[in-house]
């Protein structure tokens, strides 16, 4: 009876050592790679910031100038539908005398925020705001409607570069085939480019700014499919 179960044991033994052999086996014909695929295109939005900072007395006046300034720009800017005006952010804080914990007056601003597809209606709205307002920022970058369609090419072609090299390589290691163990898609292209231009101060004394012609430049998206693959001998 002992002789049975010893020799039970022995085979499971000898079973469970033999698994990773194999499986290092069938790992020895495997080859990780990756296939990189990009394209560069040019930028179709315009995205900008414009502010305004006042001075009182009170909070409350602050706040009454500043909303002010703010429903005067989205009246503006109702006069060009193909951009879009928002609310950006907020703020009013005390200011102090010298070496005093004594509050002399607050200071707050506000600003908006400008995006837009269309770079001469935008240019125009910015000028027109620029009389009162100051400018933050402006940065272009792609639009996610082109975004999304441009990283759904590039997906396809780095699916087919990978299979491409997959051949390549099968072929170059002796073998006519191979089978894919593995792949990582990646566009990684979720980003908004730094801006541009910065700290545009508005023009005194300037009854009618004229606006200004842009060159949106261009923007590089990527795509990656890398994996393994396991040739067949």
């Amino acid at each position: 009876m002992s002789f049975f179960r010893n020799s039970a044991i022995i085979t499971a033994v000898a079973s469970a050592l033999s698994l990773p052999a194999l499986a290092n086996d069938q790992a020895y014909n495997r080859i990780s790679f990756n296939s990189e695929v990009k394209s560069e295109i040019a930028n179709d939005e315009i995205r900008a910031t414009m502010s305004k900072t006042a001075q009182a007395s009170t909070a409350a006046a602050i706040a009454k100038e500043l909303n002010s300034s703010v429903n005067a720009a989205m009246q503006i800017a109702k006069r060009y539908p193909e951009v879009t005006v928002t609310t950006g952010a907020q703020s009013t804080y005390p200011r102090y005398a010298n070496n005093s914990t004594k509050i002399i007056g607050f200071t707050g601003s506000v600003s908006i925020n400008i995006k837009s597809n269309n770079f001469e209606k935008a240019s125009q709205l910015i000028a027109d705001l620029q009389s009162t307002m100051v400018m933050e920022n402006i940065s272009f970058g792609i639009s996610d409607k082109l975004r999304d369609s441009e990283e759904k090419r590039l997906q396809l072609e780095a699916i087919k570069r990978f299979n491409e090299e997959a051949t390549t390589i099968s072929q170059a290691f002796g073998s006519s085939s191979y089978k894919i163990v593995n792949v990582n898609l990646d566009g990684n292209n979720h980003y908004y480019p730094r801006p541009v231009m910065a700290s545009m101060k508005t023009m005194d004394a300037a009854p009618v700014i004229e606006a200004q012609n842009f060159e949106a430049g261009n923007t590089t998206l990527s795509y990656n499919a890398n994996g393994t693959i396991e040739i067949i001998r």
